[in-house]
């Protein structure tokens, strides 16, 4: 028939596919400093640590956004969450995400990563975590997707079903049960099984399509890091580091046990994988429910590092050279398009892609001069170029909720920069070096010749993103209690429908 059919009768042992698979690993409010190889005293994560012991960390990635419903649109459409409508215009620089109660999700104008790469005969799965929106029409087969095991929200619960139904864990298009009912998460003791449950999904999808030589696309995304924080049986109370340290060690054991099957099945020199996180460590739940930023600022729901710089690593033996450390400044985003690139498929040129193929820093160790910005829903809060960030807006939370103990930077107030209320600084931007100062607590002096070289070419790379910047069309701004998980598609067979109340569409509150 073809070449490639002939070197499969001579090869036996290899795996004879061209299109080489991609896995992308992201965790759910991981922090930069939870991994040893950044630095984590109790050196929890030794699968992690060899990760990039055989591949490529970068110590330089960002998410879109600090909150996770945006941070996955954009990680799946190479788009600014601004641009790609994942954001609220209810009120100003506000994190919007998707509850249960949204009425919206992810557009049907966007193109996402599984859509485009069906044009090499992909199979795509998601394992875990949606979070794009929860009504049929925004669900993951109908984006591109081909099979899912996992739910369209976070884990929160328990709820009364008269008032607020468990959320639902999907089989691909269908229901298999409810979280706390049939999928069993105790808040009391933090154990459930689903890390498990989500691992076996990802090890039995690698094992298929390995054997049908079939190019495939994994998204693992499990949740157990975020709140609340859960781990198996096996694995709580093993970490020095509480329970959120037990579900760290639990994801760190299922990425070494993917990571070996694919050496098994001898398709890892033909398997691109990249682990990060969708925001930083939700510190304002610290610290039994919370991981470590490093030495960064704050965390999840601010544009300070450490609620967007995140834990990364890139590795493909034979492809990617081990042991290696790239300082790319580098973006969720960038998985987009890197995944594209790899598998030889071409972004969409209808539209505005954020994302940079990051193959020159994976594969040639060259880089890339690029701006990192930093959105909170519709306001771009602050911008970095090379090692110098600056900040256009300042807001941690405001003092309302800081008052009722809510803290996005416990331990951490910096005067003049983690404000509890808005301050603009739009003339005078506060500047810090990264590199000197990773904990923004110095801004540059802004009678300094540095400080007015920084802003000199801050200015123009802002005046030109902002020129040119065309927002979507805002999707998380309406919510109604109708619109909820009462009667998911396959709840009539579970005897798990629920009658839910009329609809009262209401504009979404997002206090921070």
């Amino acid at each position: 028939m073809c070449v490639r059919a002939v070197m499969c009768v001579l090869w036996a042992a290899c795996v004879c596919q061209a299109d080489p698979n991609i896995i992308i690993m992201l965790m759910d409010d991981m922090g930069w400093g939870d991994l040893g190889v950044f630095g984590e005293p109790s050196k929890e994560t030794p699968n992690l640590d060899l990760m990039a012991a055989q591949g490529m960390l970068f110590p330089n990635f960002y998410t879109a956004n600090p909150l996770c419903s945006p941070s996955r649109a954009a990680l799946l459409t190479g788009r600014l969450p601004v641009r790609n409508g994942f954001y609220t215009t209810n009120a100003h620089a506000r994190n919007a995400y998707t509850p249960q109660e949204i009425v919206g999700g992810i557009s049907q104008d966007e193109i996402l990563l599984p859509e485009l790469l069906k044009k090499k005969d992909y199979i795509s799965k998601i394992v875990g975590k949606w979070h794009l929106g929860h009504r049929t029409q925004y669900l993951p087969l109908k984006h591109g997707f081909d099979e899912w095991f996992g739910a369209p929200n976070c884990h929160f619960g328990p709820y009364n079903d008269s008032s607020r139904p468990n959320i639902p864990v999907y089989n691909n298009s269908e229901m298999k049960g409810r979280y706390y009912e049939d999928f069993e998460i105790n808040v009391k003791t933090g154990e459930s099984n689903l890390t498990q449950i989500y691992l076996e999904e990802g090890l039995k999808f690698i094992s298929q399509q390995a054997t049908a030589q079939q190019p495939f696309f994994l998204y693992w995304a499990p949740d157990a890091t975020h709140a609340p924080v859960y781990a198996s049986k096996h694995f709580l109370g093993k970490s020095q580091r509480g329970r959120y340290g037990d579900a760290v060690m639990e994801l760190d054991y299922s990425v070494g046990q993917i990571l070996a099957q694919l050496v098994s099945l001898g398709i890892h020199n033909n398997t691109l994988v990249f682990f990060t996180s969708d925001n930083g460590a939700a510190v304002m739940s610290g610290p039994h429910q919370s991981g470590s930023n490093g030495p960064f600022l704050c965390g999840k729901e601010t544009t300070f590092e450490g609620g967007m710089r995140e834990p990364a690593i890139a590795w493909w033996p034979g492809r990617i050279p081990a042991g290696t450390v790239s300082h790319q400044l580098g973006s969720v985003m960038d998985l987009f398009s890197t995944s594209l690139s790899v598998a030889g498929v071409l972004p969409p040129d209808d539209r505005v892609i954020d994302g940079l193929d990051l193959s020159p820093a994976l594969f040639n160790s060259s880089l890339q001069d690029r701006p990192i910005f930093y959105y909170r829903g519709n306001q771009m809060m602050a911008v970095r170029i090379g090692q110098y960030k600056a900040h256009y807006w300042t807001w941690s939370n405001s003092w309302e909720e800081f008052n009722m103990g809510i803290n996005f930077c416990p331990g951490q107030e910096v005067p003049g920069v983690t404000t509890h209320t808005q301050e603009e600084h739009a003339l005078l931007p506060l500047i810090f070096h990264l590199g000197r100062d990773p904990g923004e607590k110095y801004p540059i002096s802004v009678q300094s010749k540095e400080y007015m070289d920084v802003l000199r070419q801050v200015t123009a790379v802002v005046h030109q993103h902002q020129g040119a910047l065309i927002p979507g069309a805002p999707q998380l701004n309406m919510c109604d209690l109708a619109v909820m998980n009462w009667s998911p598609a396959g709840c009539e067979r579970l005897g798990k429908c629920l009658k839910g109340p009329e609809s009262k569409p209401w504009k979404c509150d997002w206090p921070h």
